[in-house]
């Protein structure tokens, strides 16, 4: 992609600690500097001081909340409030990963919405505008009375499988909720065609789910799992092995967050998945960087390109949809 209209000198880059390595790359691609203003006290306390003026500026805070989710959110809040006091023009809380976004319904009796209570209180703290990378659902996007961008991670996955020139290709979603994202990738994959495979899950246990069923004929096919989020793995390697024991000739998948919580790592290396391919908005563990199964592509170039379509007023839907 190229920065084909040079950003406005009146912008600022702030990064809190969770993915301070994907902060830098924004800029670098921006040509400009990125600013962490976060330190702690003894007792673990945070605290933020931004060492400039921001007076009129527009700022981007570009903090995932993850892989320390809580005080990943907190820092979040607190370089929002001091970008707020700084009589600042606009702010914008580039968001790639956004926890919390698995609870976005009332699915039980005396439960949170716990993204809407993060999303009011990402506006309480000052953000006039969010963007994020593959949010759960996308009619989390209403809980905001403001402008949210949210990017697909397909936009810098697609070219990647395409590169790979998988023959007879067949894209499977690991639920029923992806269906509409798994089509989407068998469109511009040209694909053999979709699979679908259905799971229980108990509500009332987190990460606890179980492949059952499936639609679909994948047998001598090389099937592509597609997925917004790998948390333990535990849906993804339920989902290929149900595709393996029907005939699927080889399985690969690719998701845009890679949290990798334990026992991720052992599931996958134990597995008959060939590859996983996951982006950047997730610092990725160092375990899982050292799994030959695991490829990371980063997504700096695509938030790079909506903060400088941002700030011009481009349209980022059109060229930035894939």
């Amino acid at each position: 992609m190229q920065m084909e209209k040079m950003l406005k000198t009146n912008i600022t880059l702030l990064a809190g600690s969770s993915n301070l390595k994907l902060a830098q790359d924004i800029a670098a691609k921006l040509k400009l500097e990125v600013l962490c203003p976060i330190d702690k006290f003894s007792d673990g306390e945070i605290r933020v001081a931004i060492p400039k003026n921001l007076r009129r500026s527009d700022v981007f805070i570009i903090q995932p909340t993850a892989p320390n989710i809580n005080d990943s959110v907190m820092e979040l809040f607190l370089m929002l409030d001091a970008a707020k006091r700084a009589s600042v023009n606009e702010i914008t809380a580039v968001v790639p990963y956004f926890s919390y976004s698995r609870q976005d319904r009332k699915d039980q009796p005396r439960v949170p919405i716990s993204s809407s209570l993060l999303v009011q209180l990402i506006k309480a703290s000052g953000a006039d505008r969010i963007v994020t990378v593959d949010i759960h659902s996308e009619q989390q996007l209403g809980f905001f009375p403001g402008p949210w961008d949210n990017l697909y991670g397909s936009y810098i996955l697609v070219p990647v499988i395409k590169a790979m020139k998988i023959k007879d290709l067949v894209v499977a979603s690991p639920d029923k909720g992806g269906v509409a994202r798994a089509t989407a990738y068998a469109r511009r994959l040209n694909a053999q065609g979709l699979a679908i495979v259905y799971k229980e899950r108990d509500v009332s246990v987190a990460n606890k789910s179980e492949a059952v069923d499936m639609i679909g004929e994948v047998k001598e096919k090389n099937v592509l799992i597609v997925d917004d989020i790998i948390d333990t793995a535990g849906t993804l390697i339920n989902a290929a092995e149900l595709l393996l024991k029907r005939g699927a000739r080889s399985v690969r998948a690719a998701a845009t967050h890679g949290l990798f919580s334990d026992p991720a790592n052992e599931r996958i290396s134990k597995s008959g998945i060939t590859e996983i391919i996951v982006t950047d908005t997730v610092v990725i563990k160092p375990e899982m960087a050292k799994n030959k199964k695991i490829r990371v592509v980063s997504v700096a170039p695509l938030l790079a390109e909506a903060i400088k379509r941002i700030q011009s007023g481009d349209s980022i839907s059109e060229g930035l949809i894939l």
